[in-house]
């Protein structure tokens, strides 16, 4: 006869696996949890110079042959003439919300100034197709896709002027959306976009200085991604306090921010490799986090920049200091940290090696271990989610939290592929992360929201059509832009309670 005690070990032994949560389903999150999936403008949209639409940094950027297939975004995943579809597809699988961002530069072409009614027309569009089938609109304000013309006429994010601008911007998307948006966050991912911009200038507006970066022919790389990124704080800030005092108690929205959530572990566990990963986490999350939460750069930060790091006036602390109703996330990987010796020249220093250390993805070099994820897959470690959702929890006074991104890049599957629906291993990977998103909220984490990258293949900026990360593929040799619904997408509905094209009856729409 078996005893009731190794009864309950057999269950236990069956719900729980070495702390991974077995079988789960939407209905283990707290109610009223949000999933969704996402994209931004730039990456899916095309019609780059349709119905009054002008260029972004990133156009003029992609247009010069940068990206790594020499490919753009003029056509992308053409979702400008395909919404009405693929809001349908979203419904279908049972999504509650979809993240997307709006192109500045379609909504106002110069910057600044008039309203293009045809990008404003196309917004509106989107966003009621997204009601009617019961879905959630959360909208970024900008996704890296600065118009070029702010950056021709004053230099872009490194100006003062951009945060009136910016703020303008703003003003227009809270009153002409914001009766039916609720979600608003104002950057995606500055605390890397900067230092990838200004520092190494591998990205738009491609500012760095001898002796870093790539072949840079102006900039400063000591100098300028601190600058963009107060520039860009102060944005922030300037416009959550509009939408507070003039549309929040009316609209019943929230605003955040996003940042890009790479989570360190020291290579070993000698005291100096722990002190430079928590170098590199104040850099990497407490560069945008202290000055939200406690209205200032952390001490390590002005220790080691010194006045080379901008300082916020006491009424810009003030306005800083708790400007966010949540902080979104995009967390993909984990990354292992090394000590290095410090530079001693002043004048030699940019943001990587004012931390003095070195990073990898495993025990190679950074060289060697892109080279495996280019031909290979980003290794999954969902614990390292957990841990930084922890410290965020524990240092930053336990936020809300929404992982806006989360996702599986395949740099091998084409859509003529056998494989090429068959993305088991995405699958795999997402139900990582959601277990290990559940662990960390049984934890006490304030989690509120998470978010598949991507809904559908897009156009991954530095990657091109090279890096596949959508639930539904796109044949980006059609040129109707063919989709197709991949495994993953098929597991996700299942996730959340969708059996085949079935929506789920319930109308109910998630808030926070």
């Amino acid at each position: 006869m078996v005893r009731l005690w190794q009864l309950l070990l057999l269950v236990i032994s069956v719900a729980v696996n070495y702390g991974k949560v077995v079988g789960i389903s939407r209905h283990d999150f707290p109610p009223g949890f949000i999933f969704g999936a996402g994209s931004s403008a730039y990456q899916v949209e095309g019609a780059a110079a349709e119905d009054g639409r002008k260029p972004s940094i990133w156009d003029t950027y992609a247009n010069a042959g940068k990206v790594l297939d020499k490919s753009t975004g003029e056509v992308a995943a053409d979702q400008y003439h395909k919404y009405k579809d693929d809001v349908k597809l979203m419904h279908e699988m049972g999504l509650d919300a979809y993240r997307f961002s709006i192109s500045w530069s379609r909504l106002i072409p110069d910057g600044n100034g008039a309203v293009n009614p045809k990008g404003l027309e196309y917004y509106n569009n989107l966003i009621n197709q997204l009601i009617i089938h019961g879905i959630e609109a959360h909208v970024t304000l900008n996704h890296f896709d600065l118009p070029q013309a702010l950056e021709d006429e004053y230099g872009g994010y490194l100006s003062p002027k951009f945060i009136e601008d910016f703020t303008a911007y703003a003003d227009i998307c809270f009153k002409e959306f914001g009766d039916r948006v609720r979600s608003w966050s104002t950057f995606n991912e500055p605390n890397i976009q900067t230092v990838i911009g200004y520092d190494l200038g591998a990205f738009p507006p491609e500012h760095c200085s001898y002796p870093f970066g790539l072949n840079c022919s102006k900039g400063n790389s000591s100098t300028e991604a601190y600058t963009a990124a107060h520039n860009i704080l102060l944005s922030h800030s300037a416009a959550v306090q509009l939408y507070r005092e003039k549309y929040q108690e009316k609209q019943k929205g929230h605003v955040g921010i996003t940042l890009l959530g790479f989570w360190f572990e020291p290579l070993t566990q000698s005291p100096e490799d722990i002190a430079a990963t928590q170098r590199w986490i104040d850099f990497h999350h407490g560069w945008f986090l202290d000055p939200l939460v406690y209205g200032d750069y952390p001490a390590i930060m002005r220790k080691i920049v010194g006045s080379r790091l901008p300082s916020f006036t006491e009424g810009e602390s003030k306005k800083l200091k708790g400007s966010f109703d949540f902080i979104g996330f995009n967390h993909y990987l984990v990354l292992y940290v090394q000590d290095m010796p410090a530079v001693s020249d002043k004048k030699q220093k940019d943001y990587v090696r004012d931390i003095s250390a070195t990073i990898t993805f495993g025990n190679g070099s950074f060289g060697e271990d892109f080279s495996r994820l280019k031909s290979s897959q980003m290794p999954a470690a969902p614990w390292a989610m957990q841990r930084m959702l922890e410290y965020i929890k524990v240092h930053y006074k336990n936020p809300a939290v929404v992982i806006h991104e989360n996702g599986y890049v395949d740099f091998s599957t084409s859509s003529t592929s056998p494989n090429a629906h068959d993305d088991a291993e995405r699958a795999d990977y997402l139900r990582g992360y959601i277990e290990s998103l559940l662990l960390s909220i049984r934890n006490g984490s304030n989690a509120r929201a998470y978010f598949v990258w991507s809904f559908m293949d897009c156009f991954e900026l530095m990657f091109g059509y090279s890096a596949r990360y959508g639930l539904y593929g796109v044949d980006f040799h059609d040129k109707d832009r063919k989709r197709y619904p991949r495994l993953s997408a098929h597991w996700y509905s299942s996730f959340l309670g969708v059996s085949g094209p079935e929506r789920r009856s319930s109308s109910y729409l998630y808030s926070y």
